[in-house]
């Protein structure tokens, strides 16, 4: 599929958004920018980042199409990734009781 490649990537950065999100959904688009229209490219790459960063879930044919779309793009930031701290959730109900244990 091809498609007209004559638009800016950089001209679709939110002004929200920090370097690091922006740099893996630039990257997402600058691989995929000779297949898709720009329409469709900027929707990939938000549901791509929504994935990646988010968690965020969708169809399974959409899980699927994501997942092979990203597969370079995202082992870079994954590795990256993995040498930084991780947010850790719990329950307000544990945070309580190991307060009151205190």
């Amino acid at each position: 599929m091809s498609s007209d490649e004559d638009w800016s990537i950089d001209s679709h950065r939110t002004e929200h958004e920090s370097d690091e999100h922006w740099e893996i959904r630039r990257n997402f688009m600058e691989t995929h920018k000779d297949r898709f229209s720009e329409d469709k490219l900027v929707c990939l790459a938000r549901v791509f980042t929504n994935v990646e960063l988010l968690g965020c879930r969708y169809p399974q044919t959409t899980m699927k199409l994501i997942a092979e779309l990203s597969k370079d793009v995202a082992s870079d930031f994954r590795k990256k990734r993995e040498s930084k701290l991780k947010r850790t959730f719990v329950q307000a109900s544990d945070a309580a009781q190991q307060k009151a244990k205190r």
